[in-house]
């Protein structure tokens, strides 16, 4: 299998020189800590600082990781309301490092990892972040998918209906030993499924707090990160996603959730006030069925979790501690099963 470390930068520069206008070597990588998903870093070269995200090495599950979608949205959206960064190159070679990869502009900016913005000295700023995280959601949601040339990013039908399938298929491969609270949650969606009320845009797939870069010391969002999950799709999924994080507790994963957090005292926005203010933006009344796009959210949040702690014990995994990951699978379907139970 090959590793990170084995990199042959002499001939990733003369590829890059060859393909990315007025880009200079030597150059040195540098892995970021943190994700559990595909492999990224700083890369430093004489002409100035750049990312390089590929895919992690090994064998991989079918459609996972999909590096080339992720370059496909950034590159789309580079001209619309939704922050990107700017994308330069996607390599589908992967005799030149291994797997996939591409390259776009490093972001000076600032990746939070605590769901109460900790950091953050002022409650008007706490406010003011959690309110750009709701209109940088809204952007995304009200973005022209046929202008912008993804029409044919994602299937058309019920996306709840896709997904459940999807994850549960995935769960299933990835499955190490069997859990109960999975199990039960499996079917309670199965037997809850919405009717689809033909609502479909642009969506990111793990819309959260620490996939978003701030400006320093702003409120600003400067780019939205990590889009390997986007597809066409329902808004209210990254909507429930994102609320479903806020209601976990703190110390599950790379984010902090504000489960018995008294957010008043922070400057955060409860969650019906969140939900609120995107429905005033998205010019919606009320969202039916929240029960269940909360619950699938912890579904697909549990499967994901399954799947890293699955590579991990193959070997194949691009956070050291992924192996951890798997602990949390449970927890998180009880999570679900006891929203379920006080609708």
């Amino acid at each position: 299998m090959l590793d990170d470390n084995l990199i042959d930068l002499k001939q990733l520069t003369q590829y890059l020189e060859r393909h990315i206008a007025g880009f200079k070597g030597p150059i040195t990588l540098e892995k970021f800590a943190g994700g559990q998903s595909n492999p990224t870093f700083k890369l430093q070269a004489a002409t100035g600082n750049y990312v390089l995200r590929r895919q992690p090495p090994g064998k991989l599950l079918k459609s996972a990781h999909a590096v080339d979608r992720e370059y496909k949205v950034i590159k789309a959206l580079q001209d619309t309301k939704v922050p990107v960064a700017k994308v330069y190159h996607l390599c589908e070679d992967p005799n030149i490092i291994g797997s996939m990869f591409y390259v776009m502009e490093y972001c000076d900016g600032t990746v939070y990892w605590s769901a109460s913005l900790s950091d953050i000295a002022t409650n008007k700023q706490r406010t003011a972040m959690y309110d750009e995280m709701n209109k940088v959601l809204v952007a995304l949601h009200s973005v022209d998918v046929e202008q912008v040339g993804l029409s044919d990013y994602g299937k058309a039908g019920n996306y709840f209906e896709r997904q459940l399938a999807r994850w549960t298929s995935q769960y299933r491969q990835t499955e190490i030993t069997p859990i109960k609270a999975m199990n039960d949650l499996s079917q309670w969606l199965e037997a809850n499924l919405p009717n689809d009320d033909g609502r479909s845009c642009l969506v990111h797939g793990d819309f959260r707090l620490d996939n978003m870069m701030f400006a320093k010391d702003s409120a600003k969002v400067i780019a939205l990160l990590d889009w390997e999950l986007s597809t066409l799709g329902h808004p209210y999924a990254d909507l429930a996603y994102q609320c479903m994080q806020l209601r976990m507790p703190a110390g599950m994963g790379s984010i902090d959730g504000l489960k018995g957090v008294d957010r008043t005292s922070l400057g955060i926005p409860t969650e019906e006030e969140y939900v609120a203010r995107y429905c005033q933006r998205m010019g919606i009344e009320r969202i039916e069925n929240w029960v269940f796009y909360l619950a699938f959210s912890f579904f697909r949040l549990a499967a994901i979790a399954q799947g890293v702690a699955k590579r991990a014990s193959q070997g194949n995994a691009s956070n050291e501690n992924a192996n951890k990951v798997g602990a949390f699978v449970e927890p998180l379907a009880k999570m679900a099963l006891q929203v379920i139970a006080q609708k």
